[in-house]
């Protein structure tokens, strides 16, 4: 391969990257409309089509490989290609998240608990992975330390969420039949912030491989 090819397949990579994670964030989103609404046709679909994103992911994961194999990149390259391929794993386990929360709705577990905003945390979560992708496409790493920084602020509202589930629980003084019920979409609603929680927290590893294969700077990973 001629150093223009292999540089043209760095450049692939990177698109390749950031179609990936377009494709994901938007099954995302059907996930939460899907959780949101009840609608288990579009739970269907986000549960079927996670097949396609694994294929996508074990393609990439296999270019990635082989442009190490094959080329031996050194350095900042090197870095970038090791960077992209922790990110499609951190993408892929984004999709497996929105298939949770999918599966959920499919089951026919639909309705959110009331003390879930599923549109402010699942919004909040899927803005932090759209900008730490943004990021890793235009190599910004300060954009990436902002995301990373944002975390925190997720991680209080699901806690702050969680809590108001517990608390109705606690205060749940409905008839033996209707309690059972609570208890199911107390379950689910704690499932659901769970999920969304994670899915920043992979938005955070994104950020920080992205401020690796920048800077070299390792700080975020650990």
């Amino acid at each position: 391969m001629s150093r223009t090819d292999y540089h043209d397949q760095l450049s692939w990579l990177t698109t390749e990257v950031v179609l990936l994670a377009e494709l994901v964030v938007d099954r995302y989103d059907d996930a939460l409309r899907a959780a949101a609404t009840g609608d288990r046709r579009l739970a269907e679909q986000v549960v079927d089509g996670d097949s396609e994103i694994n294929e996508r992911y074990l393609e990439l994961e296999a270019a990635c490989i082989d442009l190490i194999a094959l080329e031996q990149p050194v350095a900042g390259d090197l870095r970038r290609i090791t960077a992209s391929f922790k990110i499609i794993t951190d993408l892929e386990r984004i999709a497996d998240l929105a298939t949770n929360l999918a599966e959920h709705t499919r089951a026919g577990r639909e309705g959110i608990h009331p003390a879930v905003d599923i549109a402010s945390l699942g919004g909040d979560a899927r803005e932090m992975v759209e900008d730490a992708i943004a990021a890793y496409e235009s190599t910004d790493s300060d954009a990436c330390r902002a995301v990373a920084a944002r975390d925190d602020d997720l991680d209080a509202a699901c806690d702050r969420t969680t809590q108001r589930i517990i608390r109705s629980l606690l205060a749940d003084d409905a008839e033996a039949g209707d309690r059972e019920s609570t208890r199911t979409a107390a379950s689910h609603g704690l499932l659901t912030v769970r999920d969304i929680e994670r899915v920043g927290d992979h938005a955070v590893n994104i950020a920080a491989r992205t401020v690796y294969m920048v800077d070299g700077d390792d700080q975020l990973l650990y």
